[in-house]
């Protein structure tokens, strides 16, 4: 049966904080994960992922596999998984491009997985003579772009999604605006909600829960058994078994993360297994009004936008009171807490406070994330370990 891989090109693997633990097509763009985008497109399963070596051994519930070694058989899909296409059917043919750009080949011939491994091959060199069609959506050029593009891909997504769902007002709900609102069978919507439809959709997932004196404000998509308490949720994208409480603006969650408690957050990402400790604040406008300049490895980068937040990697924590200055990284599994704001960009696997972080004991990580993990019902798997190890050995530096 034909499958979709999906390949991390150079470019994608230096998506941090991210990039470090996870390929790039398990990250969420607009509602869904780019991996979902691709099968919805495609019509087909995904069979893996080609990415950094450091990701063997990827394990995650629903996750398509990351592919060592071996050979992608003629008529396999080979996707880029920086483009994040439309939720719509995809054209008949070969190859695809988007914005003047390849973004999916049909192999004519079998691919060793080896000839991708550093990322360099690009999709134009196997191109060939096939079929070509245009496809709609979004070029991920930057890290910052899941972001940026986060309010037009959910404008976009949310009435495709919703098409089957009920979109009747919740009984004792407040509904303003015109756009729509869909709501998954199972979803739960206690009485008096707000629902802002002036500047977007919003979509519930079942098992989702909004509780009394929310506000959310569109374009806003709730994931599967997430929950969503008392405040002002808009354009946002939270994915499955998520908790979010406070202010919350232009932000996505991957899911399996906590923000539980107050303080605003805003034009950020957030890793799986992110946890927010109360009144853990963004910032997400310089007050200047100028644009933001965020760390990347390839050094210190202009972004041009003006509004950016923190990108929070897998499993980063943060300390109660915690404050995040404009165009802040945290490294995957970085635990930071203190009064005293740290630097724009902390380390992955790094501990403690501002001027005195440490390396994390990858004993003492483990077991936190094992703990953590259990509280969602789900185990840390021994491969899990193994490719966590992995990532800490290949770990990056604020300054390489």
């Amino acid at each position: 049966m034909t499958a979709v891989h999906l390949y991390d090109d150079a470019r994608a693997r230096t998506f941090e904080p991210f990039a470090l633990t996870r390929p790039v097509g398990e990250l969420r763009a607009g509602t869904l994960l780019v991996r979902e985008r691709w099968t919805t497109a495609l019509g087909i399963p995904a069979a893996g992922h080609v990415t950094s070596n450091h990701l063997a051994g990827f394990e995650e519930p629903g996750a398509a596999p990351v592919i060592e070694h071996g050979e992608l058989p003629a008529g396999t899909w080979l996707v880029n998984a920086r483009f994040a296409p439309r939720l719509m059917k995809a054209p008949a043919a070969d190859v695809l491009h988007a914005k003047d750009r390849v973004v999916a080949v049909r192999l004519a011939a079998p691919l060793q997985t080896d000839a991708l491994r550093d990322g360099s091959l690009t999709l134009e060199s196997l191109a060939g003579d096939g079929r070509g069609a245009t496809i709609d959506g979004w070029w991920m050029d930057e890290v910052w772009d899941f972001v940026a593009h986060l309010v037009p891909m959910l404008n976009d997504d949310i009435p495709l999604l919703g098409a089957t769902m009920s979109t009747d007002t919740p009984a004792g709900a407040l509904r303003i605006g015109d756009n729509g609102l869909f709501i998954e069978a199972g979803a739960v919507v206690e009485p008096q909600v707000c629902f802002d439809l002036s500047a977007g959709p919003v979509l519930l997932r079942a098992g989702s829960h909004v509780q009394a004196f929310t506000r959310l404000v569109g374009p806003v998509y709730v994931g599967r058994e997430s929950t969503v308490t008392t405040d002002r949720i808009a354009a946002a994208s939270i994915g499955d078994v998520c908790k979010v409480h406070g202010e919350v603006s232009n932000v996505i969650f991957l899911g399996h993360a906590n923000k539980g408690h107050d303080g605003f957050v805003g034009h950020s990402m957030l890793g799986r297994w992110v946890n927010l400790g109360a009144g853990t604040i963004t910032s997400n406008l310089k007050n200047t009004y100028g644009t933001v300049q965020l760390w990347t490895p390839d050094g210190v980068r202009e972004t041009g936008q003006q509004f950016l937040g923190t990108l929070f990697g897998d499993h980063a924590k943060t300390g109660i009171g915690l404050r995040l200055t404009t165009g802040s990284v945290l490294g995957a599994g970085a635990n930071v807490y203190g009064s005293v704001m740290p630097p724009k960009a902390v380390p992955p696997f790094s501990w403690g406070e501002a001027g005195a972080l440490t390396s994390y004991r990858m004993d003492k990580f483990l077991e936190v994330a094992s703990r953590m993990m259990a509280r969602r019902h789900v185990t840390l798997s021994e491969g899990a370990r193994r490719q966590l190890l992995a990532c800490y050995e290949s770990r990056w530096s604020v300054e390489s």
